[in-house]
């Protein structure tokens, strides 16, 4: 698909996710990677980037942060809505034995992620965060795909008590895992890069970004660093 080109896909179904959230099924299906992102357009309202939770066909996690994201959850089964993408660049499929580490709404580039893993063979195991029990995102769709999931909470609801950078470090400790893969807030994944360097694990963080484009040419994601986290990434290697 071109990167200007926007496809026209109905709602074909939606389904709660977490408290805030909803998944929205499309009746689209899209050549993309794990990692990869679509603009989603709403007319007369915005367009914003979404992380795919699956690609065929187009899945998408909504969590309600804003005036674009609660007109999002009030989609209806037959609706439409325009997109563009895939866009950016994705995770590599590395490793095999792989740790996915997720926070809150980083889940949803994660769910792509295991259902290839677990296409390839790949035994997968999942560290999920979220302030409470019913802020966990996607863990069901995770284990259907034949992962193991464990779960952290801030207030212990669910799971360990405590952050989940602390639960992927005891996993790490442990050895055994040769790839990390991570998305979520920037101060866990800023933990997840020192922990990969740590224990000597390559690893791919997926970073998110206020996008007005999606394609590089507005320069508002840049990172200050010269690279753009819709051109560049959003997924960027560690340590390797």
């Amino acid at each position: 698909m071109a990167e200007r080109t926007y496809a026209a896909a109905r709602v074909r179904r939606i389904e709660s996710a977490g408290s805030h959230g909803v998944t929205v099924e499309l009746d689209l299906r899209l050549d993309a990677q794990p990692g990869q992102f679509v603009m989603l357009w709403l007319p007369r309202v915005d367009e914003k980037p979404f992380s795919l939770v699956d690609a065929d066909p187009v899945t998408l996690t909504v969590v309600q942060v804003g005036p674009f994201t609660e007109r999002l959850q009030r989609l209806r089964v037959g609706d439409t809505l325009h997109l563009r993408g895939p866009l950016g660049r994705g995770y590599s499929l590395g490793g095999e034995r792989p740790l996915l580490v997720g926070g809150g709404s980083g889940a949803a580039s994660l769910a792509f992620l295991a259902r290839r893993l677990a296409e390839a063979g790949r035994p997968v195991t999942v560290a999920l965060g979220a302030r409470t029990a019913a802020e966990v995102l996607l863990a069901g769709r995770f284990r259907e795909r034949g992962a193991h999931v464990l779960v952290s909470t801030d207030d212990g609801s669910a799971g360990e008590h405590g952050l989940v950078t602390d639960l992927a470090q005891r996993l790490l400790a442990c050895g055994g895992y040769d790839h990390v893969y991570a998305c979520g807030p920037a101060p866990m994944l800023e933990r997840v890069e020192e922990l990969c360097r740590s224990y000597g694990v390559p690893g791919e963080v997926s970073h998110e970004a206020y996008m007005r484009c999606g394609t590089g040419i507005c320069g508002s994601c840049d990172r200050g660093d010269g690279l753009l986290v819709c051109r560049d990434g959003p997924v960027f290697r560690v340590g390797w």
